[in-house]
């Protein structure tokens, strides 16, 4: 079996949708949650990978509202 196919790491690796940033991507998010702190971003697809960076910008942008939304359960 070769280590492509192995099913660790075997999805391709992708670069941040942020503009002005081509980092390899850490983290996938739904668009509409990356939107919530980034919103210039393209309309392509589903999903939105985000590098280390950028996603640590998402969590520091985005730590109240998830917060309300878990107390809410």
């Amino acid at each position: 079996m070769s280590p492509e196919s192995s099913g660790e790491g075997s999805s391709p690796t992708d670069a941040c949708v942020v503009p002005g940033c081509g980092a390899e991507s850490a983290r996938h998010l739904s668009l509409a949650e990356a939107r919530r702190a980034f919103p210039d971003l393209p309309e392509k697809g589903r999903r939105a990978p985000l590098c280390r960076e950028h996603y640590r910008a998402w969590k520091k942008a985005t730590k109240e509202a998830r917060t309300l939304d878990r107390l809410g359960w």
